[in-house]
């Protein structure tokens, strides 16, 4: 999660060590008329709570015995959920006022929510599978244990799917972070991720992250070159002032991004709006129209500082732009199974090949690197590479496109 640029929580509880909290929580919902016991079980009754279902949008009578809801005739209704399950052979158990036992699946989260947070909190977050029933349960067991329970917002994510499947051990279709990692830069994969509104299926392929991996070569090569450009010339010399046309550029992307993040957090159209600024940067840098622009410095320190910003927001802000590139180009070489004096011979050899009028051979080069990620870029002071997306992979994007 670190290598993901991930904050780390400041609480990770576990059950095991919130036992009186539970049971404490269990006994007030009983206290409060919203439980019965039976037999050692201690199970919420539905049917005390009217606003039951009220964020999934199921009704009662939706929940047909055996589909969901286990068959239980000691139930008073078999919506009813359980508290606190009695002690089965083989499994753990703990002592509580009804007996030896276990927290339901439902009651361990209430219970520690409101240990930390309270009962009342901003966003409560969890997979879309997670809707019904375990949080709805939640809701219904937290209000019965304490009426002034509200939770803001509740954010649903969903599922990573492969080739439109949902990714699942019992597919066997799954794969880690780690694997992925290994190849890709964690980073690529967070960009990859926040390409999709975070409520949306994402559908993971190497198409899709060679494309991210791209993308972001893209923004923090943009940046360097930017930085390069700023580090000539002394801070102190600037003006206070920015031209009109970058003042515009910059607000119209801050307004974007407030109203984008701002809307359920929106991220792919903050990526997608990040082009504009990145294209300012690159003309400014490159072309010979930018390089004679007014104020040309200012509009580059500001724009960098606005970029910077959002990438900080979106947990893409790397320590060094130089050091994000080299892993980058060391990730693209993985995947190539070739070495960067591997790389190196062959510009040499197609250099040679292009001096003796030998361009079949030259383009044979180029293509044979094009094909495994690997573009050759020619400039008068020579030729030099960078990661790319694979020519097949390439022609895959466009068909599906």
């Amino acid at each position: 999660m670190s290598y993901l640029q991930c904050l780390p929580p400041s609480v990770e509880p576990r059950v095991s060590d919130h036992m009186p909290q539970i049971k404490d929580m269990i006994k007030k919902i009983i206290d409060n008329g919203y439980a019965y016991i039976v037999d050692g079980d201690v199970y919420f009754t539905v049917d005390k709570f009217p606003e039951y279902g009220r964020l999934s949008g199921r009704k009662l009578e939706d929940n047909r015995a055996g589909e969901r809801v286990a068959v239980d005739s000691r139930k008073k209704n078999p919506a009813d959920f359980a508290l606190w399950k009695s002690a089965k052979e083989g499994e753990p158990f703990w002592d509580s006022p009804w007996g030896p036992g276990r927290p339901g699946w439902h009651i361990e989260c209430s219970a520690m929510s409101a240990a930390y947070l309270g009962y009342s909190f901003d966003i409560h977050g969890g997979g879309m599978d997670l809707v019904f029933p375990h949080h709805e349960n939640e809701i219904a067991q937290s209000c019965a244990a304490c009426e002034q329970t509200n939770i803001s917002y509740w954010i649903h994510n969903g599922f990573v799917t492969i080739d439109s499947e949902k990714m699942s051990k019992s597919l066997g279709n799954f794969f880690t972070i780690r694997q992925v990692i290994d190849v890709y830069h964690p980073l690529a994969l967070r960009l990859f991720l926040l390409s999709t509104h975070y409520r949306s299926p994402v559908n993971y392929s190497d198409v899709q992250l060679e494309s991210a991996s791209d993308r972001i070569f893209y923004i923090y090569q943009t940046l360097l070159d930017c930085e390069d450009v700023l580090s000539q010339h002394d801070e102190a010399t600037r003006k206070d002032s920015i031209p009109p046309d970058t003042v515009d550029g910059i607000n119209k992307f801050h307004n974007v991004v407030v109203a984008s993040m701002s809307d359920d957090l929106r991220t792919p159209d903050v990526l997608a709006a990040l082009s504009d600024p990145l294209k300012t940067i690159n003309d400014l840098v490159h072309t010979r129209k930018g390089k004679k622009q007014n104020l040309r410095i200012e509009s580059l320190a500001a724009l960098e500082k606005t970029i910077r910003n959002v990438l900080s927001i979106l947990g893409l802000m790397p320590a060094s732009y130089s050091e994000i590139l080299h892993q980058l180009r060391e990730k693209a070489l993985k995947r190539a199974k070739l070495t960067e004096n591997q790389v190196l011979q062959k510009i040499e050899e197609r250099t040679i090949a292009r001096k003796n009028k030998e361009y079949e051979k030259s383009d044979a080069i180029r293509k044979d690197l094009a094909a495994v990620g690997i573009t050759l870029m020619d400039s008068p002071d020579g030729t030099t590479w960078r990661p790319a997306v694979p020519l097949a992979l390439q022609e895959q994007q466009v068909t599906e496109t």
